[in-house]
């Protein structure tokens, strides 16, 4: 219960913000190994899985391996709760759509994927997609160490943000796991990541939007404001 002004306000079952992110990205760490490994048993007539399948199961296993080291070890909240119903509607976005929804359509027989097979005729596509993937979870991981450094551990103090990244837009961590993200939809070679990764961007600028408001409030002056807060040049 919360206590206000002459009023209770039920709060209901709450979750922390880590078991609740190491909860959303525990379906899609597990569930797309899982189906390329079983895919044999998953359709009966899948041959061998291509070069492309076999990375694209390594890149996404890896970022998702990456989110929940981050969870654990990395991010500090400032909010400590969330309400606990909430936790089903996030885990479906990763679960479905980050999760079986890519790897059905990334593992399946006959899937674009299954093309990328050959290293000599296919390096270009597989090795743009490599090196985004690379760039985006690495810049991704030390913008978010520069964010954990500027919040003491147990305080909700803030600073601002300097480094890579931060003199362009407001939140280059969503900057490079969109970079990364882009990585991994050229190397499945198909369209099943979008429906994960379109409303993922939109809402990572929402909220880099709402950020960049708050640190114009927050320091005034102090603070060098951003024209574009995710996109540099478009957003």
């Amino acid at each position: 219960m919360v206590c206000g002004p002459g009023r209770l306000t039920k709060v209901g079952p709450q979750l922390g913000w880590t078991t609740v992110y190491v909860i959303e990205y525990l379906g899609p760490l597990l569930i797309v190994p899982l189906m390329y490994f079983l895919r044999p048993y998953i359709w009966s007539n899948a041959p061998p899985p291509s070069i492309g399948q076999t990375l694209s199961c390594v890149l996404l296993t890896l970022h998702f391996l990456k989110r929940e080291f981050e969870t654990l070890y990395i991010h500090r909240f400032s909010n400590a709760t969330m309400p606990f119903r909430n936790v089903f509607k996030n885990s479906a976005h990763y679960w479905l759509l980050g999760g079986a929804n890519i790897a059905f359509w990334t593992f399946r027989p006959g899937s674009p994927t299954e093309r990328l097979a050959d290293w000599a005729s296919d390096l270009g596509i597989m090795s743009v997609a490599l090196m985004l993937f690379i760039l985006g979870e690495l810049g991704n991981l030390q913008t978010h160490m520069i964010l954990r450094d500027l919040r003491p551990a147990g305080t909700g103090q803030r600073g601002i943000p300097k480094g890579i990244g931060f003199d362009l837009v407001t939140c280059p961590n969503y900057t490079f796991e969109t970079v990364a993200w882009v990585g991994i939809w050229i190397m499945t070679y198909n369209l099943s990541p979008l429906p994960f990764i379109v409303p993922a961007v939109g809402q990572m600028a929402l909220w880099a939007k709402k950020k960049e408001m708050k640190y114009r409030n927050d320091f005034g002056d102090k603070y060098e404001k951003k024209r574009f807060v995710i996109i540099p040049g478009i957003y």
